[in-house]
């Protein structure tokens, strides 16, 4: 398994669909992105990913069950940069560690989506995954691994 199941069938979908249908289908993932809780507001503890050409910050969380939760601040302004929010959040929000950590750097490219945005978004898109997939593997401490035997 390269991906939880939410996220391969989001990505199943934008792969099959046709390219005029994909930015629709973006748009509709920009409105996915949840509000921000109120501990982080003004981007407390967030990170902010200066590959994106608008301002965007993230902060993945993982609880003490090793799920991950995931929080993205980018303007309504920014549609396509708040899409892959939208997807990571729609695709990954409660997925495992294991999970997160086992998506594809190429997803963007698995979607299709090389064929129906710039090539400089999909590196903003790739660099938000990566940002991520960090958090993740930095926030995991010796007491949240799985014990030995």
């Amino acid at each position: 398994m390269d991906m939880p199941d939410k996220l391969a069938a989001i990505v199943e979908e934008f792969a099959s669909a046709p390219r005029d249908v994909v930015l629709e289908m973006l748009l509709e993932f920009s409105d996915a992105v949840r509000p921000l809780p109120p501990e982080l507001d003004g981007h407390a503890g967030m990170e902010q990913v200066p590959e994106c050409q608008t301002p965007f910050f993230l902060k993945a969380e993982v609880t003490p069950q090793r799920t991950v939760q995931l929080h993205f601040d980018c303007p309504p302004e920014a549609p396509t940069t708040r899409a892959f929010a939208g997807i990571l959040s729609e695709g990954l929000d409660g997925a495992t560690v294991d999970e997160v950590l086992a998506v594809p750097a190429d997803l963007y490219q698995r979607m299709g989506l090389a064929a129906a945005i710039s090539p400089l978004r999909v590196r903003g898109g790739t660099a938000i995954l990566a940002r991520m997939k960090r958090q993740v593997t930095e926030s995991q401490t010796p007491e949240g691994q799985p014990s030995e035997g």
